[in-house]
């Protein structure tokens, strides 16, 4: 079993949920899913998908082509900012389904932390030019900020094909979801990043990410990475890097401004000290002073 990849099926009556999570690349399992969504709806849940690369694209496109061959009408559900990024980057990643539901990512500047809020595709069909929802912190109560472009993270909803309106998959999503908490304010858990003092996995879109000095970081690695490790995206266009602290990116950069420092010394060469050069100047005079001794001599000697 792909540790990075993780999928469960459950199915009731015409209906299938499907909940997947993790990072959808070329070591993704959809095609062990293929045959598991039937005629009738499929509820995919895609909250908890961290990251997922152009191979990941190509494979999810396909999957879903072959499951709405197969008579499977497909509903997406809680799609994470990653999943959201491709909706609006790739024309045919929702193929011939809908959207329910999605999460946007917020911040707060007072507590420097990073949450997500789920929102429903039908609150927000109509409106134009479309506005994130109003999000207070959990900590302080004030106003969070919208941690992305509205008019490029919303883009999807112009496209009222991709907009799901019927209420009835609640029930569905309720059924086979239970919880006895509050789903639709957690704290993110995109990679990329943590800003200071986040709770969680957050994502630090704004600062860039360097390399690992001496070891190759690669993207998609789980929250947990060692401070100073900062991974690289590969991932179509949201870049979905290891999850890092700020003073990780800082040391990270101290580390590569270091090591470049280090291979310009090395190219050019060492100056000598002021005792060699002085030495290295008198042998020149004293050589200089005996070749025109030599020559003088010949010329006299001729003479």
């Amino acid at each position: 079993m792909n540790p990075k990849f993780q999928a469960s099926v459950q199915s009731r009556d015409e209906v299938t949920f499907v909940k997947i999570a993790g990072v959808i690349d070329e070591d993704n399992e959809l095609g062990a899913l293929a045959d598991k969504l039937q005629a009738g709806t499929a509820v995919i849940d895609l909250g908890e998908i961290e990251r997922i690369n152009s191979c990941g694209v190509r494979d999810w496109v396909n999957w879903l082509s072959k499951a709405e061959k197969n008579g499977a009408s497909v509903v997406l559900v809680e799609c994470s900012p990653a999943i959201v990024a491709q909706i609006n980057l790739v024309n045919n990643f929702t193929g011939q389904g809908v959207v329910k539901s999605f999460f946007a990512p917020y911040f707060c500047p007072n507590c420097d932390r990073e949450k997500v809020l789920l929102v429903e595709t039908r609150d927000m069909h109509g409106a134009h030019p479309f506005k994130a929802p109003t999000c207070r912190c959990d900590e302080c109560d004030g106003p969070m900020d919208f941690d992305d472009m509205e008019e490029s993270y919303f883009a999807f909803l112009s496209n009222s094909k991709k907009i799901v309106t019927d209420s009835r998959v609640d029930s569905v999503i309720n059924e086979f979801t239970p919880t006895d908490g509050d789903r639709k304010l957690r704290p993110r858990t995109n990679p990329g990043g943590s800003k200071p003092g986040a709770s969680g996995g957050g994502s630090l879109p704004s600062i860039p990410s360097l390399p690992t000095i001496g070891s190759t970081s690669q993207s998609g690695s789980k929250p947990g990475s060692q401070p100073g490790q900062v991974g690289t995206s590969v991932s179509g266009v949201n870049g979905f890097a290891t999850p890092s602290t700020a003073s990780g990116v800082r040391s990270s950069a101290a580390a590569a401004l270091a090591e470049l420092e280090a291979r310009r010394q090395a190219t050019n060469p060492t100056p000598l000290a002021p005792g060699k050069s002085n030495l290295a100047w008198i042998i020149v005079v004293v050589l200089i002073l005996i070749a025109i001794g030599l020559l003088g001599f010949v010329l006299f000697a001729k003479k």
